[in-house]
């Protein structure tokens, strides 16, 4: 989907989650000071903090939406990282808030009093709260939004939250037990968490997470497609926004291919992986690898075993061997249980006691993707 689409989107399900919220948050808070239910009072807080939210969300994709400049020029698409920051500081505020008045009212008591119409709307309120959560997360995974698709899944939380407020209501009727308070301070817990999830999970996006193992795995299958690719290797996601990603990577070349040739490839797998992943590669390294040298491809056998007998090396590649020069060259890929330089340090040691009339080149790489 284009990015005009996709901001359409957004914005079409954000208002309706807007006008949706507002309206069953002003109904729950009038029902709440007439029954004096701080459950309901707060479950409607609870749908007034939805509504802020997509507003937020309507503001920075509007902001992330904005052409690249002078002083952007990959654009602006993190935008919407810092508002899923400012939506997720708002739930942790409501619930903060939430949990303050819960407690207010466990320690002084107000009873309640349910109508019955009022328990039948708060009943509807759930069954549109359910719809609503639905189609909101339906429409965030069309156009890959986290933001939507957290706000479809919180609504439908919130379903299950009035739902407990109504079975507290109902058991008060029935046995004259009140637990409104007790439902309240749940339903602050729940908000504290749902609020602490998306500002980790944000934060995590802002710090540099992962990068997701479907899309590198898709780049390196269009990549090894290429006859003349060995292996792809070091693929890093360097990622501006939602569906925002640009890439570099190394591939693996026979020895006998001219600087047109790679040129000619590398432009032709570039065109292809932006037209099946929307990642942009903005840079390709080569390795070469040998093509008619016995004794080199035996060197590289055995460095590939004597590397490998480590549980912390992950992988082998980039190797070539100088036979003439005295120079092997090679990077591997080590895990986070050992600290890189004491690596590097260890396989110097190995290669000099193996290869002591080489001068050998290893480069740490780290477990960037899946």
């Amino acid at each position: 989907m284009s990015g005009t689409g996709r901001e359409q989107v957004i914005i079409r399900t954000s208002m309706i989650g807007i006008l949706t919220n507002a309206a069953l948050s002003a109904f729950k808070m009038a029902v709440g000071l007439i029954t004096h239910s701080i459950a309901i009072l707060l479950d409607g807080v609870n749908n007034l903090s939805d509504a802020l939210s997509s507003v937020i969300t309507i503001i920075g994709t509007k902001l992330a939406g904005r052409a690249p400049d002078r002083k952007h020029p990959l654009g602006h698409g993190r935008i919407e990282y810092l508002s899923s920051l400012i939506v997720s500081a708002i739930v942790l505020y409501a619930g903060i808030q939430a949990l303050v008045e819960s407690v207010k009212k466990i320690i002084h008591p107000v009873e309640a009093s349910y109508p019955i119409v009022s328990l039948v709307l708060l009943a509807v309120a759930i069954v549109v709260k359910l719809v609503l959560g639905r189609y909101v997360k339906k429409q965030g995974e069309k156009v890959n939004s986290g933001a939507l698709i957290a706000s479809g899944s919180d609504a439908s939380f919130d379903a299950i939250l009035s739902a407990s407020v109504l079975g507290s209501a109902l058991i008060f009727l029935a046995s004259r037990v009140s637990l409104e308070a007790y439902v309240g301070v749940l339903i602050s817990f729940f908000i504290l968490r749902a609020g602490i999830g998306m500002m980790r999970e944000t934060l995590n996006q802002i710090l540099g997470s992962r990068a997701d193992a479907e899309t590198t795995g898709a780049v390196r299958r269009i990549l090894n497609e290429e006859p003349e690719i060995r292996g792809a290797y070091d693929l890093i996601l360097h990622n501006y926004g939602p569906e925002r990603n640009y890439a570099s990577v190394h591939v693996e070349l026979p020895d006998t291919m001219t600087v047109e040739e790679v040129d000619r490839l590398t432009r032709r797998v570039e065109a292809r992986v932006y037209r099946e992943t929307g990642v942009i590669l903005t840079g390709v390294g080569v390795y070469s690898y040998h093509t008619g040298n016995d004794e080199a491809t035996h060197i590289r056998n055995e460095v590939q075993e004597m590397v490998m007998r480590h549980d912390w090396a992950l992988q082998l590649h980039g190797f070539y061997a100088d036979l003439q020069a005295k120079t092997i060259r090679f990077d591997v890929v080590v895990s986070f249980e050992i600290d890189p330089q004491e690596a590097l340090k260890i396989l110097r040691e190995e290669m000099k006691a193996k290869y002591p009339d080489f001068e050998v080149q290893i480069t740490p790489d780290i477990d960037i993707t899946d």
